[in-house]
């Protein structure tokens, strides 16, 4: 389903008082120096998938604030999406300072943050994420559980409902009462929560693993992908989906003391990784140099950015890539520009320096980014 944002408002978003963009559905490069606020535009049209964003961001930093201000301003950000040539208009935000929830519109009327989905799959690279394969597991997961998210929405909820099911069954074996069958009720829901998680991220890495492998001629080098955890090891084996809650609901009930000692859970899905192995260098990614780090998780954003194109039935993918053109080469660049345009998907790119997208600039629509507010760039 061709999908393209043509219109971007923000209100009180951030470093923006008041900011509007008119898109014609192609790759669209912000420039500008750092600080102007090219990430912000960004993290605002994250906002419209499930979750926090491309940021992580409580509601409670969103709002803008002048100095002297202790609480963020109401903020609202407003799209027009067109799929398949049909606009549609959703909107977020909130409606009082300090606000810790906020809204999500269509066409005016309140939908459940879910129903995004509908409408948009995103997938983002940042500079947070350079340091990948080098911080702990839990970074790695949250990466990779964002790419199923692009595919399966549904996963979200799946990831929402285990951590919820987490923090009650922690809170009962560190402060009490440690009611055997409360603690079986909430193991019986991480056990199905946690089951269809793990299936899930074994069906996207196969899938992701299956386009890679069919990607070799590609500047960005080859990657094996790995998911270490144990739950996912039984998953990706083929073992029934009743007999993986089975047997990770009666692994929870046995880790009852320990975990208790612990105050942590010390088995699930949640412990889970992600390995990356440069294929022609049989090294682990962590082992590799920064731009070759850089590179593998730019292949593992196209590879699922190119499955999902070809999805009819679900919208195409938007990519936001943040300050990703300054870590790459000429012909690593020029090999990005030529694969977004090859597969007509509309991406949002950032950088300091406008020659970053010289390759790119005929193809795309250029914003200048600076104080002055956003300017569109016209090139003869």
């Amino acid at each position: 389903m061709r999908t393209a944002i043509t219109h971007l408002t923000l209100t009180d978003f951030r470093s923006y008082t008041r900011a509007e963009l008119a898109l014609t559905g192609r790759p669209v490069f912000l420039v500008g120096p750092n600080g102007a606020g090219k990430t912000n535009l960004l993290e605002a049209l994250s906002l419209f998938t499930p979750g926090r964003g491309l940021r992580n961001a409580v509601q409670q930093e969103l709002g803008r604030r002048e100095p002297g201000e202790t609480l963020g301003r109401p903020w609202a950000v407003a799209i027009v999406v067109e799929q398949d040539g049909d606009p549609v208009r959703l909107g977020t935000g909130t409606d009082q300072a300090g606000a810790t929830r906020r809204t999500v519109r269509r066409e005016g009327e309140s939908v459940p943050p879910g129903r995004l989905a509908d409408h948009l799959r995103q997938v983002w690279l940042t500079p947070a994420q350079d340091r990948l394969f080098l911080e702990g597991a839990g970074d790695r997961r949250r990466f990779f559980d964002r790419l199923v998210f692009a595919v399966e929405p549904g996963h979200a909820a799946h990831a929402s409902a285990y951590e919820k099911s987490q923090r009650e069954r922690l809170k009962l074996l560190t402060e009490g009462p440690a009611d055997p069958a409360w603690l079986s009720a909430l193991e019986g829901r991480m056990a199905e929560a946690g089951t269809l998680m793990v299936e899930a991220r074994v069906r996207t890495l196969q899938a992701l693993q299956a386009e890679i492998d069919g990607r070799g001629d590609r500047p960005f080098p080859q990657a094996r992908l790995t998911l270490t955890g144990d739950w996912e090891s039984l998953a990706g084996q083929g073992v029934e989906t009743a007999e993986i809650e089975a047997r990770l609901a009666r692994a929870l009930a046995g880790s009852r003391e320990r975990d208790g000692a612990a105050g942590r859970s010390l088995t699930g899905p949640h412990r889970g990784d992600l390995e990356v192995i440069h294929l022609e260098k049989d090294r682990p990614a962590a082992e590799c140099s920064t731009g070759e780090q850089k590179a593998l998780i730019l292949n593992l954003v196209l590879a699922q950015a190119a499955r999902l194109s070809r999805v009819e039935s679900a919208p195409n993918p938007i990519l936001l890539l943040d300050e990703v053109a300054a870590h790459l080469d000429r012909r690593r660049r020029a090999a990005l520009y030529d694969e977004i345009t090859a597969l007509g998907l509309q991406a949002f790119l950032t950088g300091t320096d406008e020659h970053l997208f010289e390759d790119v600039r005929d193809h795309a629509q250029g914003v200048r980014v600076d104080g002055q507010g956003l300017t569109l760039l016209d090139y003869p």
